[in-house]
């Protein structure tokens, strides 16, 4: 039995002892793969893990020297109001999270201003700390556009079309921009081949998709953000942990978990469950 089979075995009898909602998992281990599915094979929303997208998004432009995430974004965003002490807030601080502006999240937050990126700019900022907040990612990408175009046909054509995913849509504001930090739908295995891009440090089959540094950049030197175990620090789009691996993390389940030259991709609708089970992946790939 290879290392991935045994992984996956080991962690679906814990999905299936502790009623962990799964749809599907999905092991790789070096370069073998084992799969399983509980329900049909469909795209589903991944939630946050968009943002992984954004990110990855932005270093491409960055790559190719089209976009600056350390300029203050609002050098790509003129004519907007800036609350107090956001002309120092740059792309970068808004994908880490740490532009210290705070927008809650809410269902209608794309309908409640005539615009979410100058009513998020608008409002003052704390300095470099830590404020988890989906306006932030969508902030960014409306950055992102003025160098490359509209965000969505940018990542289809630069990540997703390359990695053999078509036809993927993000959704988008009434303004048209895309989200940003959601309303994107893959399958497992699609988010599996974006876990595999990740590990591989931005390799896909020997072509270069975006930066090595990048991709550290979204696991290493993280900034603080919390006491809660799995949630202390935060990096480019990634969490640290559990135990020295770190994770894409969706709401509802959906978890891209990285530990050595292993990826767990998991699909759910279980959003209570995930922390424990993200847990149990890695002590599933140490067990191997």
């Amino acid at each position: 039995m290879s290392r991935a089979q045994a992984v996956l075995d080991r962690l679906a009898r814990d999905i299936e002892a502790n009623g962990f909602v799964a749809h599907g998992a999905h092991v790789r281990i070096g370069d073998e793969v084992a799969e399983r599915r509980w329900t049909p094979d469909v795209r589903e929303e991944i939630h946050s893990v968009a943002k992984a997208v954004a990110v990855l998004s932005a270093g491409i432009a960055a790559d190719e020297g089209r976009f600056d995430i350390d300029a203050p974004v609002a050098s790509y965003l003129p004519g907007v109001r800036l609350g107090e002490g956001v002309g120092e807030v740059t792309t970068r601080h808004l994908l880490t999270m740490t532009s210290g502006i705070d927008l809650p999240w809410s269902e209608t937050m794309f309908e409640d201003w005539p615009d979410l990126a100058h009513e998020f700019l608008g409002r003052p900022s704390r300095g470099r700390v830590f404020q988890y907040a989906n306006a932030s990612t969508y902030t960014a990408m409306r950055a992102l556009a003025t160098a490359v175009g509209d965000v969505g046909a940018w990542a289809s054509a630069r990540l997703f079309e390359p990695l053999g995913i078509p036809d993927v849509t993000w959704r988008r504001c009434p303004l048209g921009a895309v989200l940003g930090g959601e309303g994107i739908a893959l399958r497992t295995g699609e988010l599996a081949r974006l876990g595999l891009l990740i590990r591989d440090r931005g390799l896909w089959r020997g072509e270069r998709i975006v930066s090595a540094d990048w991709i550290d950049a979204m696991h290493e030197d993280g900034v603080p953000a919390g006491r809660n175990p799995g949630y202390e620090r935060y990096a480019l789009g990634g969490w640290a942990g559990p135990g020295d691996a770190w994770r894409l993390h969706g709401a509802h389940g959906q978890l891209l978990i990285f530990a050595g030259d292993a990826v767990i991709t998991l699909t759910a609708h279980d959003h209570f469950g995930a922390d424990r089970i993200a847990r149990a992946a890695v002590d599933a790939v140490a067990a191997a």
